[in-house]
């Protein structure tokens, strides 16, 4: 089995990246990099902070409002429906007859 964190493997991915980023660019990017992980496990507290808490006492809910029922008679039809329209053939396309064969 191949371990890929090895430290020759880390080695060698840091000195790509100062290959390819140089050392202008290289603490830019880990500042970045390191500013994008603190936010995304700050809003995934903040997402388990936001879930609601349970009480021993449940609260007191509302009834639901009564719907509004809309009156339709019962001897009605439904509307008929046109037919659809017929769809034409697709035209027959002219190919050339193959090649003889030699």
């Amino acid at each position: 089995m191949v371990d890929f964190f090895s430290p020759g493997h880390i080695i060698l991915v840091l000195i790509g990246a100062l290959l390819i980023f140089g050392p202008k660019r290289l603490p830019d990017i880990g500042k970045s990099l390191g500013k994008g992980i603190r936010e995304f496990k700050g809003a995934l507290n903040h997402l388990t902070d936001d879930e609601p808490q349970t009480s021993s006492t449940p609260a007191a809910v509302p009834p639901p409002a009564p719907a509004q029922a809309v009156a339709q008679p019962v001897d009605a039809a439904p509307a008929p429906v046109a037919p659809a329209p017929p769809v034409p053939a697709p035209a027959p396309v002219d190919t050339p007859p193959p090649p003889p064969l030699a």
